[in-house]
């Protein structure tokens, strides 16, 4: 009989639904604590009804598994605090009968107890999304029994860079949550494509240094470049940079064409010089297109000249024709 109680009450303990009771108090105390229920109704002994109760009190109870959610470290201390509640109710009920009532009003005063001194420990300071291991950010989760980091992706999204063909490029491996004292930064490369495959990256430094800096970028430097926090050997983060480089001479072009887009307003007008009002910059604009009428006219009328000389036929000399033409 005792074999099958003790194997009713265990099955009820590791179910899958865990809590702080399960995690914290031993099992043989438990069948001590529930040994002498007795159901008023039916004035019966029921151990099984005294794990239910448990389980609602405890294991079930939000606001327990809530307060379980400390900084890493005070899980034991939160086995101090249950067992201060839970021990001595052991020590006093083993082996004796208490009606219901009795075990309702004391498991929950326990509970309650528990969740006050609970909820004073530290707790973590959270978890900044949306990428990496944050050892800092994990909480002890009373369903499993075990801390729970943050469940992040190592891979962060791609960042896309555009950068200036000759200029200088800088790429940063930071997060916005705290490292451990004994990082390895590992910097790679990955040529022409925009990716996250780590078959396709190079190693290019290895070392603590958390910055990478390009002094001038050249085409052979655009494709994504990785960056990789390590800590123990083992991965923290990997952030990524997808830089394109543009050609000096297009990037010029670009520049230009910008300008001029810029320069124009709705209708064809001008923007003013800066700091000037649009009646004084008109004075500029007609000398200009005065400057610019006047060339094209002198240009035409040169061309017109060419074109008249070159197509008049050469005059003969007079004197060489009467001489040819006097007779012997």
């Amino acid at each position: 009989m005792h074999i099958f109680l003790w194997l009713v009450c265990v099955s009820l303990l590791f179910c899958p639904s865990l809590s702080c009771y399960q995690c914290f108090v031993d099992v043989q105390d438990s069948l001590r604590l529930c040994w002498g229920h007795v159901l008023t109704q039916y004035n019966v002994r029921n151990v099984d009804a005294c794990f239910r109760k448990l389980d609602r009190i405890f294991n079930t109870n939000e606001r327990v598994i809530e307060a379980g959610r400390v900084d890493k470290g005070f899980d034991q201390k939160l086995k101090e605090i249950l067992d201060a509640e839970i021990l001595p109710m052991v020590k006093e009920f083993n082996q004796k009968l208490n009606n219901d009532t009795v075990y309702e009003r004391r498991l929950q005063t326990a509970a309650d107890n528990f969740i006050a001194a609970a909820s004073k420990l530290p707790r973590v300071s959270g978890c900044f999304p949306p990428c990496g291991f944050q050892s800092a950010g994990a909480e002890y989760n009373c369903v499993t029994c075990h801390y729970d980091s943050c469940q992040f992706p190592l891979d962060c999204q791609v960042e896309e860079m555009k950068v200036v063909e000759n200029s200088r490029s800088t790429m940063r491996c930071d997060v916005p949550f705290a490292l451990p004292n004994d990082i390895e930064v590992i910097w790679r490369f990955a040529e022409e494509v925009k990716t996250q495959q780590k078959e396709e990256f190079k190693e290019v430094t290895v070392g603590v240094d958390r910055l990478y800096s390009i002094p001038s970028v050249n085409l052979q430097h655009q494709g994504t470049y990785q960056c990789e926090i390590y800590s123990n050997h083992l991965s923290i983060v990997r952030l990524y940079y997808y830089i394109t480089v543009t050609p000096q001479v297009v990037a010029g072009h670009t520049e230009l064409q910008e300008i001029f887009d810029l320069s124009l307003l709705p209708g064809g007008q001008l923007l003013p010089a800066p700091g000037g009002s649009p009646h004084s910059f008109l004075p500029l604009l007609q000398f200009h297109l005065i400057a610019c009428l006047t060339s094209l006219l002198l240009l035409l009328l040169l061309s017109l000249g060419a074109l008249y000389w070159s197509s008049v036929p050469e005059l003969r000399n007079p004197d060489d024709e009467e001489t040819y033409n006097v007779p012997y």
